[in-house]
């Protein structure tokens, strides 16, 4: 039998954009949905070996009450022993704050980067923070205004821009509307989440022209992809083409939504890698070591991962 190819023939397209930044979630958005505990050992490992992989932006973990996020509760833990590991860098890993009562634990733990976490409708809103449609923004712009005066990185979530659960279709002025608020109230970054995977490509496209027209650039959004329909690597390729060069993904496909039962696993960041790489396209990432790590996580976590390239490139 042949050798199995470790990497796709790299055919560039010009046309796109010649670097993107993958913006890892795994080691919060992928390890929440976990219903097994997951040690804090092991938590750790994943974020240095996401880091060693290249890896520019590795969300670290939640400073959110415990009760609503078990899995996260050791927060403080995990970011301690980043920082004894591997120094001061560790200040700057991102890491969600749901309020005022998390920032005041990110201020504690002297980190400079942080994210809010924001809905497009109104059902998601009080399900997943307890505030309405508008509510949600006065709980969100006294922790953004303190972290931007703080000097901190503030980036924002808006979930359910593509479809909700509970309402359906998503109006595209709703989800601009949400997106503009956000950036006023101080983000530099508004990731976009297709949180229970119901997007298209046309769909995609629609939304992100809608966004320019808001004043809102291509080069300040990033796509947050699940991969519910399949539709994950289609709706990366429509942003791309368009100009969005950050998308968020997770190592292994790990990952939904605590609060969406109908939200599945993100974009796998080896699958995104594939896609990437093949394209000519720069992003500092090896394969070889995110295999590794995605090999080494399904040994801790018991079972495989839905990432198609991880389970093709596994030794």
């Amino acid at each position: 039998m042949a050798e199995q190819l470790r990497h796709p023939q790299v055919v560039p397209d010009l046309s796109l954009p010649d670097r993107v930044t993958i913006y890892e979630v795994g080691p919060r958005d992928g390890l929440q949905n976990e219903k097994a505990i997951v040690p804090t050992e092991v938590k750790v490992g994943l974020v240095e070996r996401l880091l060693d992989a290249g890896l520019p932006y590795v969300e670290a973990t939640s400073l959110v009450h415990p009760r609503w996020v078990p899995q996260l509760a050791d927060a403080e833990e995990v970011l301690a022993a980043l920082v004894e590991r591997i120094g001061d860098h560790a200040r700057d890993l991102p890491v969600l704050v749901p309020n005022e009562r998390g920032l005041e634990r990110a201020f504690d733990l002297g980190l400079r980067h942080v994210a809010v976490f924001a809905s497009a409708t109104d059902t998601f809103a009080r399900r997943n923070l307890n505030r309405s449609l508008d509510e949600q923004y006065a709980m969100f712009e006294p922790v953004m205004k303190r972290a931007r005066a703080a000097g901190m990185r503030v980036r924002a979530y808006v979930s359910m821009c593509f479809g909700d659960p509970w309402e359906g279709d998503v109006p595209i002025q709703q989800v601009v509307t949400a997106g503009k608020r956000l950036m006023d109230l101080g983000a530099e970054q508004l990731s976009l989440g297709d949180t229970i995977g119901v997007g298209t490509p046309g769909h995609v496209v629609a939304l992100l022209d809608a966004l320019n027209a808001a004043g809102l650039p291509d080069d300040v959004l990033a796509l947050h992809a699940h991969d519910t329909y399949g539709q994950a690597l289609g709706n990366v390729a429509a942003a791309l083409r368009h100009g969005v060069t950050t998308f968020d993904t997770s190592a292994g496909g790990l990952g939904g939504c605590p609060y969406a039962e109908s939200a599945t696993g993100n974009l796998a960041t080896e699958d995104l890698l594939w896609m990437l790489d093949g394209l000519g396209i720069t992003t500092g990432v090896s394969m070889p070591r995110l295999v590794e790590t995605g090999t080494w996580l399904e040994g801790h976590l018991g079972r495989p991962s839905p990432s198609r390239v991880l389970q093709a490139l596994r030794p």
